[in-house]
């Protein structure tokens, strides 16, 4: 038998149990370690305000539109931060000489990161898993970061930062954290904001040279830190129109916003005749469907990927220290409702399996 993670209804969690499928030609077994829970995107299925509860997404026109075809409850397989070791492989149907020689995408025992969603066995094509084996001696956890460290740097890509840069990392939940880090990695000066005291010292403790705390005197503030000149670019990641806002007002002239939240409902609270409009402010959108568009022909999202493994590996991003709770399977309703109400305690909390 298996288990896997459903969500019932908006913030009702359940594990459901279900036999154990045989492998197909060319797919892998792999026994789930530890998954990440999204304190984004999931939370949005878990409250219920995610558009594809409502609407329909069409990947033709790339338009969402309402329909019956919409996600609805129960939602199986949410999760996209696992890590987990390779326990079987089976052969592909048919194999030619040349592929035959080839090095294989995984081996049984391989400890491997992916996205198979919040259960204790995912079954992939193998030949999906090349390039996602963690190197020998790495924390198997880092592997969760994987996938959400590559969003973090998409972003900080799309910031287009360098030595003598300066940004304002709006949200320092783990996604904003992460590109912090590698904000602070390219040479950039970083003013991280959050409403959370112990988040504000992290940034601090990983390179930002200023923490404040959201407040009507912050533009100001940040005015006064950058000699009256305003950030050259604002990262927006915590997915809240005020913070988005606030990130219009902390650019200087013709100044640049990332937004790279998952933001819900209306835009309630964004003025973009003030501050937006009398700057000239450039507002590009980050999400991890794709890489920014000056970057196409080098950079794609296996390569954000391998980028965040080989910094896990070298030391130079702790990603597992954003840990604060785990928990097991069966306790997941427990760690989806910590997400939902105490985010002053939770920062990254992981789901671990025996």
């Amino acid at each position: 038998m298996s288990r896997f993670l459903r969500i019932a209804a908006p913030r009702s969690v359940a594990v459901i149990d279900q036999p154990s499928a045989p492998l197909e030609p060319g797919q892998a077994r792999i026994r789930t370690i530890y998954s990440g829970i999204s304190a984004g995107t999931e939370l949005t299925a878990y409250r219920g305000t995610n558009p594809y509860l409502t609407s329909v997404w069409d990947p033709q026109s790339r338009l969402f539109q309402p329909g019956h075809e919409a996600l609805g409850y129960p939602l199986d397989g949410w999760g996209y931060s696992e890590v987990g070791e390779v326990v079987e492989i089976a052969p592909p149907a048919r194999q030619d000489a040349g592929a035959a020689e080839a090095e294989p995408a995984v081996r049984v025992g391989d400890v491997v990161w992916g996205i198979w969603g919040h259960r204790d066995e995912g079954i992939l094509a193998a030949e999906s898993l090349r390039g996602h084996v963690l190197p020998e001696g790495i924390n198997p956890l880092a592997g969760a970061f994987v996938r959400v460290g590559a969003i973090a740097l998409n972003a900080v890509l799309a910031a287009d930062l360098g030595p003598g840069s300066t940004v304002a990392i709006f949200g320092q939940g783990v996604i904003g954290l992460l590109a912090t880090r590698f904000a602070v990695l390219n040479g950039a000066s970083v003013i991280a904001v959050d409403g959370i005291e112990n988040r504000r010292d992290r940034a601090l403790a990983w390179g930002a040279e200023d923490a404040l705390s959201p407040s009507p005197e912050l533009a100001g503030e940040i005015r006064r830190i950058t000699s009256g000149a305003g950030v050259d670019v604002a990262i927006e990641l915590s997915g809240n129109y005020r913070a988005l806002h606030e990130a219009t007002r902390a650019v200087g002239a013709d100044g640049t916003v990332i937004a790279a939240g998952f933001y819900q409902g209306e835009a309630a609270g964004v003025r973009f005749g003030e501050e937006f409009h009398h700057n000239r402010v450039q507002l590009l959108a980050s999400q991890i469907g794709s890489v920014p568009n000056r970057l196409r022909s080098r950079w794609t999202v296996p390569r954000l990927q391998q980028t965040v493994a080989d910094y896990l590996a070298k030391g130079l991003l702790d990603a597992p220290s954003l840990v604060t709770h785990t928990f097991p399977l069966a306790d997941a309703a427990k760690a989806y409702e910590l997400l939902d109400t105490d985010p002053q305690s939770a920062l990254q909390v992981v789901l671990e399996f025996s």
